[in-house]
C-alpha cells in the first residue's frame, strides 16, 4: 500500500509503525528518542486515513491533548498502520512550515495557542505516564538514553538534509551567488505590496502584483515635531 507524508508517497504495509515507514523513506519526522514515547518529537498531523490506524495508547492520551487529538495529532512511534487505506499525515515541523512560508499569521498564532495549551496541561500526565512506566519496568533508564544518543544524529542528518526543503526562504542566499539579489528583493516587493494592499513597495524595485510597474527609487520620510506652548 502507498501512504503519503508531508505529500511525499512512499511504501508502507499494515503491521508497520508510522515512525519507522518515515525512517525507512528519509521523511521528515522527528525521533529524538529513538521510539521510546517520550519526547514528543515524532508528532504528526493525520489528514486522512485515521481508521486505517491504531487506537490512541496510554502514552498517546497522556501526552496529546484532546484539542489535539480532535485535529488529528498522533505520535508516529506509537501509530501502527492496520489495514489498507489512503493514509496522509504531516509533521509538525512541516505543518510549522507552510504556517512560516504562506505568512498565516492568524494561523501562526492559533497553532503557538494550541501547542501551548497542550504542554501546559499534558505535561503532568505525560512526566506521571514516563515515570510510571520506569515503575512498571516498561522503561530502561539506561536503554532510553541510548536511544536518544542513538536517535539525535540520524535526526541530525535528516534534519540537515531537509533543511532547505523545510524552509524554501533559506535557499535565498544560496541562490544570490548565482542570480544575485534582485529576484529576491522583487519577491519581497510582491510580497510587502500584498500586505501592505498596494501602498508599499521596496525602494528600486518593481512589483508584478500590481498593474504599475514603475520602480520606486526614493522613499521620503518626513517627521514633524509638535511645539507646546505655555
Amino acid at each position: 500500500m502507498r501512504i503519503y507524508i508531508n505529500d511525499v508517497e512512499v511504501e508502507a504495509q499494515p503491521g508497520d509503525v508510522l515512525l519507522d515507514v518515515a525512517k525507512k523513506n528519509n521523511c521528515h519526522i522527528g525521533y529524538i528518542c529513538g521510539g521510546s514515547g517520550i519526547c514528543q518529537s515524532c508528532f504528526v498531523y493525520v489528514q486522512k486515513g485515521m481508521d486505517c490506524l491504531s487506537e490512541r495508547n496510554d502514552i498517546e492520551k497522556a501526552f496529546i491533548s484532546g484539542k489535539l487529538a480532535d485535529a488529528g495529532g498522533r505520535l508516529a512511534c506509537q501509530t501502527r498502520i492496520v489495514k489498507d487505506g489512503e493514509i496522509r499525515v504531516l509533521s509538525r515541523a512541516e505543518t510549522l512550515r507552510r504556517i512560516v512560508v504562506g505568512l498565516k499569521i492568524s494561523d501562526f498564532v492559533s497553532y503557538a495557542q494550541t501547542i501551548g495549551y497542550n504542554v501546559v496541561n499534558q505535561l503532568p500526565s505525560g512526566i506521571g505516564n514516563i515515570v510510571d512506566r520506569f515503575r512498571q519496568g516498561q522503561l530502561n533508564p539506561v536503554q532510553s538514553l541510548q536511544n536518544i544518543a542513538g536517535g539525535i544524529e540520524p535526526a541530525s542528518r535528516l534534519a540537515g538534509k531537509n533543511v532547505f526543503d523545510a524552509l524554501p526562504f533559506l535557499q535565498a542566499p544560496v541562490n544570490m551567488v548565482g542570480s544575485g539579489a534582485k529576484g529576491l528583493f522583487e519577491n519581497a516587493s510582491d510580497t510587502l505590496c500584498t500586505l501592505s494592499d498596494g501602498t508599499l513597495h521596496l525602494p528600486g524595485t518593481t512589483c508584478r502584483s500590481c498593474e504599475d510597474t514603475t520602480p520606486v527609487e526614493r522613499v521620503h520620510i518626513k517627521a514633524s515635531s509638535v511645539k507646546n506652548e505655555v
